[in-house]
């Protein structure tokens, strides 16, 4: 397994929003949906607003694979659920500090709706 780089994620960590395109059952690429993302320490978290009815959500728990682009970083990525190290009430906080500015979206992103849907993102490396 690969991990971020320090460039990487800064660069999509500070992206405002990130396209996401997970792998659909035929193993072809979804149409990129953006999303947004939050850093917490060394690692990338996403949630669907729409929780467990967005399409992109499905796919991506379904598949567990995909692609990310942000901040000029395109990388294949794998999806995994939230681990017990990071509470929901950080990956909250994180998305009530970056995106302050969207109160009114904020809100859904942080209800348990969305945070049900709470992925990891692991960088993946190709093999050819």
């Amino acid at each position: 397994m690969s991990a971020w780089t320090s460039d990487e994620l800064d660069r999509i960590g500070g992206a405002d929003e990130l396209e996401v395109a997970p792998t659909g059952a035929d193993g072809s690429p979804l149409r990129p949906t953006p999303v947004w993302v939050v850093r917490i320490g060394d690692e990338l978290y996403l949630r669907s607003w729409r929780g467990d009815d967005g399409h992109w959500y499905r796919a991506a728990a379904a598949q567990g694979r995909g692609r990310i682009s942000a901040g000029g970083v395109t990388k294949n990525v794998s999806f995994a659920a939230a681990s017990d190290e990071v509470t929901n009430e950080a990956v909250d906080a994180g998305y009530r500090e970056k995106y302050a500015r969207y109160p009114s979206y904020v809100e859904p992103m942080v209800a348990q709706q969305a945070r049900a849907t709470t992925l990891r993102l692991i960088p993946r490396e190709e093999t050819r």
